[in-house]
Parts: C-alpha cells; structure tokens; sequence
C-alpha cells in the first residue's frame, strides 16, 4: 500500500545504511517483538482460576474502544462493578459529542457480563453498573472469543457471508439497538468523502494522529493507541514502517488510500447499529455492548470485522461545530428509519490479525 517506488526506496536506504544498523533498529522498534512485552500482558492473563472480582476486569479491558483509547477505569465492591468513563481518554474533535467513547463503554459492560456468568456471578446491569449475585457458572461461546477477537484490517476475501448468518447476526442485536445492512456502494463513496474531510480538517486529523503510537518504547508505556501491527500491513511493509517510521502525511495517505483500495472494496456487507436517540449516552451503551456482541459471535464464526465510523465522526462535528449538515443529511438518507451510531465492514479475513496493546486490570481500578 505505501507504493511500490516508496518501498524500494526503502529497502535501498536500508541497504545503505547497513546490516548492523538495521538490525540494531529492527530490534529497536519491535519488528521481531509484535504482540509481545508488557503493553501485550493483559492478553495473556484475561482468565485466571479463582473468584476474585478482579478478574472480571481482566475481561473487560480486552474490549475493543474508539483509537484504541482504553476510556474506561473501574471501581470495584463484592457484590458490583461502576463502569466509569475517563474523560482524559477522548480522541477530541473526532469525538466531540462522546458518542465512541460511550460506545467504547458499552463493549467493555459487555465482556465484563459475559466473564461474570462464567463465573457465577448472575450480573445484572442499570445504567454504568453491573451488580453481582450468585448463579450457577455458565459459560458461552461468546466468552471464550474474547481473547480471539481482533479488528481486522486488511483485505477480506472476495466471497459473500452467509445469509443465514447476517440473519443471526440482526437477531443477536437485542434491546434499543437495530442492526441494518447497508447499501455498500453508497456508504464506500460516503465513507472515503468523510475519510478525506477528516484528513483536510486539521484539528480533526491532528486529534487522529496524537493516538498512533510510531515508536515501540511509546508502545510499550502507554499500552494504548493505534500502530503499524495492527493496520493490516503485509509484514515486509510492517517491517519497513517500523525501521523508517512515516510522517503524518505518510500516515494519512495510508490510510486513506487502504480505506478507498482494500477495506470498502472487500467488505463482503456492511452494517449499522441505529438507535432511537444518538445523543442518548446510554443507548450509545446498549450499542457497544451489540457491537462487542456481534464481533465476538462473528469470531465464533471464522469471520473479521472492522469499524469504520469516518461518516459518523464527520457528522458530531458537523453538529458540534456548526458546519453544513452534508453527511449529517447523507447519513439520514442512508439510514431512514432512526440514527446510525456505528457503522462496520464484515467478511472473511486472509490473514491472522495481531493483539494490540492493552492496559492491564491493575493499571484502570479505582477506590
């Protein structure tokens, strides 16, 4: 994707440069490291034996959130959990109305349901708060993808999904969310317009970029953000990304170009979650917990999913900036019967998608 004259430029300056320096860089940057180290414990310690509380945490920091911005800490008591959001932990005008971050809640709420019925714990749920009685354990198939769910980036194979299972897929959307399939030629020309508005609008490309974490060490600190393991490079080009990191402009025309090139044009369909009111923080809940609902079950399943909400953050920022209405008017066209929150792409991946960094249980409880 970053071109083939750009990656033989690449290759001779790594050639120049020579094979010590290279390789002490390589091992810099984590090229032989991905999905290792400590920004990657939390993987690796999601299901652990015991009752303590604590480890229904351990599940639910292996949600999926807006950026990868993690904007979640957790008080805990023995009989319940407050889910409590971390405003420092927004990605600004791409979000202004907090609609992801919410949205990035409800997947948490719903990987920390699923880990307290394995558990016996009989989780019931108001508002931001899970309270914890005591049941028989009852585990799911939901439960035991969360450690297998990934986004997923890269191409999709050229092949449907099974009607049967996109039929599955609305049903398991419950509550005050529906799940609507999309006109996919539509929403492509809509979303690689909102793809370059955001690029052309410099607080919103400034407030994408600050959660792209180009350096390893920046990695492993902060355990958050988006990086090159986890765009659906090739790894030749992952490895080169890694040696001799892009400038902001090298990452915006990735991403525009694997937006218009490989990602729209693979999706083998593409959904909406749709709520009654978009500006209701709690319906934005119920439609994270769907959307973690539906990727797991697509895990289960053997099939890859994607957001892509480029159309949705140019509408919050139409609204909270007082620009023309043109996506806003465009979204309402697409989606007529209520207001899509969250829109994704689905199909059958062509490769194994790598972890991304995560912060551990410990690193987001607080007293």
């Amino acid at each position: 994707m970053i071109g083939r004259r750009r990656f033989l430029t690449a290759l001779g300056a790594l050639t120049v440069a020579g094979t010590g320096a290279v390789t002490w860089r390589a091992v810099d940057q984590g090229v032989f490291a991905a999905g290792t180290g400590g920004a990657f414990t939390a993987w690796d310690e999601w299901n652990p034996p015991g009752d303590d509380v604590m480890h229904l945490v351990r599940a639910a920091v292996l949600a999926p959130s807006a950026h990868n911005t993690q904007p979640w800490l957790f008080r805990l008591a023995p009989d319940r959990i407050d889910v409590v959001p971390d405003a420092a932990r927004n990605i600004g005008t791409l979000d202004p109305l907090r609609r992801e971050l919410h949205i990035s809640l409800g997947c948490a709420l719903e990987n920390l349901v699923l880990a307290a019925e394995h558990r016996g714990r009989a989780p019931r749920v108001e508002g931001w708060t899970v309270h914890l009685g005591r049941s028989t354990p009852r585990t799911s198939a939901l439960f035991e993808a969360i450690p297998h769910r990934h986004t997923d980036r890269a191409a999709y194979a050229e092949r449907p999904v099974e009607p049967a299972t996109l039929d599955e897929l609305v049903a398991a959307a419950d509550g005050p969310v529906r799940l609507d399939w999309l006109d996919p030629a539509r929403f492509a020309e809509l979303t690689v317009r909102a793809t370059r508005a955001i690029i052309d609008d410099p607080e919103q490309a400034r407030d994408d970029y600050a959660w792209y974490r180009n350096d390893w060490d920046e990695l492993q600190a902060r355990k958050d953000g988006t990086a090159v393991d986890t765009a659906g490079r090739s790894a030749a080009i992952r490895s080169v990304a890694k040696i001799l990191p892009g400038s902001h402009d090298v990452y915006n025309d990735y991403w525009f170009r694997s937006t218009k090139d490989v990602q729209l044009p693979t999706a083998a369909a593409i959904g909406a979650l749709v709520v009654a009111d978009p500006l209701d923080p709690l319906q934005r809940v119920a439609a994270g917990r769907a959307w973690q609902r539906l990727h797991l079950l697509a895990t289960t399943k053997g099939l890859a999913m994607q957001p892509m909400n480029q159309i949705e953050e140019r509408v919050d920022r139409e609204h909270a900036a007082g620009l023309p209405p043109e996506f806003t008017a465009a979204m309402a066209e697409l989606v007529p019967r209520g207001h899509a929150v969250f829109t994704f792409r689905i199909g059958h991946p062509t490769t194994d998608p790598l972890r991304s960094p995560r912060r551990r249980a410990e690193d987001v409880i607080i007293q």
